[in-house]
């Protein structure tokens, strides 16, 4: 190695923290995949997208306001919601205030998937996440996650309503 390389390495606490994070970065994906898949035979990336409309006034958001809330392209939030409008949980449809825009609307069957789904996905949030930790820690790691997510985006702290 390069003495630059050296001297910009993680070392000590900073890599084990790090390394850490990492990890649990890689690992916790794939664990609430899996159990969302298992249980509803969705990802939790569309279990997100459903989460979002059934929190949502009359279940409807514009697509580019759900894409803002998943954090994701209109083009891989497209893929997912045509996968969840051919289960017939999403329906499409040009906003009728603004023809340029589609809304995203979840459906009957949606809820009742999303419903079902539900509980599964929280007892796995609980078991691997929540549960862990002391009402101290939780806080902590409240607050070390939106330190992280103000350093990523400013204004980028998504809020339950």
């Amino acid at each position: 190695m390069t003495d630059d390389t050296e001297s910009a390495a993680l070392r000590g606490d900073d890599l084990q923290t790090w390394a850490t994070l990492a990890t649990v970065l890689e690992w916790l994906p794939a664990a609430l995949d899996a159990q969302l898949l298992r249980d509803g035979d969705l990802t939790h990336f569309e279990y997100g997208i459903l989460y979002a409309l059934a929190d949502a006034p009359e279940q409807t958001l514009r697509m580019s306001v759900l894409a803002g809330y998943a954090n994701s392209s209109l083009s891989r939030l497209s893929r997912a919601v045509a996968r969840l409008e051919s289960r017939g949980w999403v329906r499409r449809r040009p906003d009728p205030s603004d023809g340029r825009f589609t809304l995203a609307t979840l459906t009957k069957d949606g809820q009742e998937a999303y419903a079902q789904a539900t509980p599964g996905h929280v007892e796995t949030v609980h078991r691997l996440v929540l549960d862990p930790l002391t009402t101290a820690q939780k806080k902590q790691l409240r607050e070390i996650s939106r330190r992280i997510l103000r350093s990523i985006r400013d204004g980028g702290e998504w809020s339950a309503s």
